[in-house]
């Protein structure tokens, strides 16, 4: 199964296809990025994104070459995914990061202050394989694995699951969870942020909740907002360990909706990071260098959450997350460190 630009489900109003004049690579939008679409509050945009994965130059820069390597043939090698890898100019440098992100998308009336609501509707996987790399000398266990260079791993998707397959007949399943490891807006400065590290302005925070049927709020940094995707995966542990997850290319379509007035203003100021949310769960999010500091975030984001909009005295808030919510590690691969925390709404009425 392979789904080309144009072909199949395209569930919004507003497509944006995946063309080198529609990407950026290794670098997210700034405040002097042009947009490459202009949409209405509460719109619905369709985005073919790509994975880095199979088109890096110490893959080849060549994923027919690549992927044939693991028994791909060429048909099924996307065909946006070999323009952008054959595209002069568009690859990275070394300064840059790995990630091929949409051109950011104006959304009218957006300005600093606001808060812009994405609503992740579907996600329908392009191919039916990816792969798990280790390299760079990042990763949980850097002195363990990758060490003589750059280690890829294949996965397919059979039946539904993720496989990996590590002898004849033996093979490790495990569910698909597909999901966007990059959603966030344009910063408010004049050159173009770094796609591996997350920030206030979202980009790789590789929350793995954040699939089908979940919102993400970002605070807006600049006018229009400058939303902007990428970094497709299938699944993910909590922690990302080898450096990537199962990383494929997917169709998203996200609904882009601006919050304003004085609650939402309050909400985006107090907001340190982005904040999350599924139908079971808030999800409040800590991010530093420093995972111990990455985990101190998280826990202060919770408790302003619960004091803000329950109105818990600060104790009873710290007692709760103490006796109730869950932290997790979100990675520990991208720079900046990230640490989730679920809340459960059952609890709250």
């Amino acid at each position: 199964m392979t789904l080309e630009p144009g072909q199949g489900p395209i569930d919004g109003t507003h497509y944006l296809e995946a063309t080198p004049e529609n990407v950026l690579w290794g670098r997210l939008p700034c405040r002097a990025t042009p947009p490459a679409l202009t949409v209405d509050p509460g719109c619905t945009v369709t985005f073919d994104t790509v994975s880095h994965e199979g088109i890096l130059a110490d893959q080849g820069s060549d994923p027919v070459e690549f992927f044939g390597r693991f028994g791909v043939a060429a048909a099924d090698v996307l065909s946006d995914a070999r323009l952008l890898a054959k595209t002069p100019g568009l690859r990275p440098t070394d300064a840059d990061g790995p990630h091929v992100v949409s051109a950011p998308v104006h959304v009218r009336g957006a300005a600093p202050g606001d808060l812009l609501r994405v609503d992740i509707l579907s996600l329908h996987r392009r191919a039916d394989y990816g792969l798990v790399s280790s390299r760079h000398g990042r990763g949980a266990l850097p002195d363990q694995f990758a060490v003589q260079g750059p280690e890829f791993t294949f996965c397919s998707v059979e039946n539904e699951q993720g496989v990996i397959r590590y002898g004849t007949d033996a093979a490790a399943r495990f569910p698909l969870r597909p999901f966007l490891g990059i959603m966030g807006v344009a910063t408010d400065t004049d050159t173009p942020a770094h796609s591996v590290p997350p920030g206030r302005h979202g980009g790789n925070i590789d929350v793995k909740h954040l699939g089908t049927g979940t919102s993400l709020y970002l605070p807006v940094q600049t006018e229009g907002a400058g939303f902007h995707t990428g970094d497709p995966h299938y699944a993910q542990g909590n922690g990302e360990v080898a450096l990537t997850a199962f990383e494929a290319p997917l169709r998203a379509t996200l609904r882009l909706t601006v919050l304003k007035g004085a609650r939402a203003r309050a909400a985006a100021a107090t907001l340190a990071e982005p904040f999350g949310e599924t139908d079971r769960h808030w999800i409040p999010i800590g991010l530093h260098e420093d995972l111990n500091l990455a985990m101190k975030a998280a826990v202060r984001s919770a408790l302003a959450f619960l004091t803000d909009r329950f109105g818990m005295p600060p104790h009873a808030a710290y007692a709760y997350l103490s006796a109730a919510a869950d932290f997790e590690v979100s990675q520990v691969v991208d720079r900046v460190q990230g640490v989730h925390c679920l809340i459960r709404k059952s609890d709250f009425s």
